[in-house]
């Protein structure tokens, strides 16, 4: 084994491992949730994984964005099969280990580089729309800063390394071209070996052009690893999480709204003497923490696992928020916001574990972040969740904090106030009793 082959071997290695430290993290941030059972209706689940996760179904509801996405997605996916092979020639030293596929590997690499250049325009396209159109959902408040950074970061990276790809292609064709030793003729190259002719690459000299071929040939696999432990830092870890978060979205009807077993549990009691109340409540032990239950959510150890998920899951394109009726008529309300506050607390609270070993009380929680005026501004009309292209839930998060604020600390509007004293005092939403219901219909 060479010293390329170890450094590569070493290279690899710590990119997997630090992969697998960062998932591990993730892992253990969204199991910080309330347990949630989720394993119903599995045959409709994986219908709706296929079609919306795989078949990106619900990208194509805006046909520019959604198929220059499917694009990448499928550049993404299909130009990464060459990256085995870079893995295999990197361990073992060899070159174009596929071109024992023969006509096949010829079909791949052309297919590869057509792949290649789709996903460079498309990437443009993105840029385009970010910094020159400005669409308005790219410039939100809550886009401000990293968010903004964050997706022209992801931008820029995909085309260094497509460039990589389609330089290395062209070095090697040349040099193929040259009958350099350990570049034998395979592969089809139907744009690199353009490139290469316009940027004259056979003119080179051999050891000038095998060093461009090597260094973009490290670049391209160096990047690719660096871009996967880049995820779980980015809202483009929805890459990764897009399928499970699918698998386990909800099938019930979007707008309704799960009951509280506790609380169906003592209404029931109440209703009939014969059930039994609910057995008292135990807290949960959380990175050393006991969590008392609560009526609704205080932090996000309050919000069930798949919330968090959700959290983790958001790509920040906004189409939530452009939707929302509330946002539309200046209200505060993004719902895009409320999924990227969700993760940057989870974020917080677990950056808190890893420093001290478990979790104290730190003063803040979900509703530090999110204010009263947000949570009392969503309609529930689900407008997001229908448009959300991973199927994510901010109503969810938005209904929890509410309950919280209800019925943990008595804060509500005037007019649900109102609302809540009729019914406590005449079991009905209006101001006058049940002998007096019927009224209206005297002048009828």
């Amino acid at each position: 084994m060479s010293l390329g082959n170890i450094l590569f071997l070493a290279v690899l290695a710590s990119a997997i491992a630090l992969f697998a430290r960062n998932i591990r993290r993730v892992i253990r941030n969204i199991n910080l949730g309330r347990p949630q059972v989720i394993n119903d209706r599995k045959t409709e689940r994986w219908r709706t994984m296929a079609l919306v996760a795989l078949g990106q179904s619900k990208m194509v509801a805006r046909p520019v964005a959604g198929i220059m996405h499917i694009l990448i997605y499928a550049g993404f996916i299909i130009i990464n099969l060459e990256v085995l092979e870079i893995i295999i020639d990197g361990l073992f030293g060899t070159h174009r280990v596929g071109a024992v596929l023969g006509p096949l590997y010829d079909l791949l690499i052309g297919s590869f580089e057509i792949l290649a250049v789709g996903v460079l325009l498309a990437c443009v396209v993105f840029i385009a729309r970010r910094a020159v159109l400005q669409l308005p959902r790219f410039h939100k408040p809550e886009m401000k800063g990293w968010p903004s950074r964050d997706a022209m970061i992801i931008l820029v990276t995909e085309i260094l390394l497509m460039g990589a790809f389609l330089t290395m292609n062209a070095a090697d064709f040349a040099l193929q071209e040259l009958g350099a030793d350990h570049y034998p003729p395979v592969g089809s190259y139907p744009v690199s070996a353009g490139l290469a002719s316009t940027l004259n690459l056979t003119n080179l000299q051999l050891p000038t052009l095998i060093s461009v071929e090597r260094i973009t040939w490290w670049f391209h696999i160096v990047g690719i690893l660096a871009f996967l432990n880049y995820l779980p830092y980015s809202k483009h870890f929805h890459i990764v999480l897009a399928f499970p978060n699918v698998w386990y979205s909800k099938l019930e009807p979007r707008t309704q709204v799960s009951n509280m077993p506790r609380i169906t549990g003592e209404v029931r009691s109440m209703l009939d003497p014969s059930v039994a109340p609910p057995d008292p409540a135990v807290p949960r032990t959380v990175a050393g923490l006991e969590i008392p239950e609560r009526f609704g959510a205080k932090d996000v150890f309050d919000l069930s696992w798949k919330s968090l998920m959700d959290a983790y899951s958001c790509t920040e394109c906004g189409r939530c928020t452009s939707e929302c009726p509330a946002n539309l008529t200046g209200k505060l309300l993004s719902p895009r916001k409320i999924m990227m506050d969700t993760r940057d607390r989870l974020e917080e609270v677990g950056r808190a574990i890893d420093a001290k070993g478990m979790w104290e009380d730190d003063g803040n929680s979900l509703h530090t972040r999110i204010s009263e005026e947000e949570l009392w501004a969503c309609t529930t009309c689900n407008a997001c969740t229908q448009a959300c292209p991973v199927n994510i839930d901010p109503v969810n998060i938005i209904m929890e904090m509410r309950r919280y604020k209800v019925m943990e600390e008595s804060s509500t509007r005037p007019a649900l106030t109102g609302m809540f004293n009729n019914v406590e005092n005449n079991g009905a939403p209006w101001a006058f009793g049940a002998d007096r219901r019927l009224e209206w219909t005297q002048d009828a």
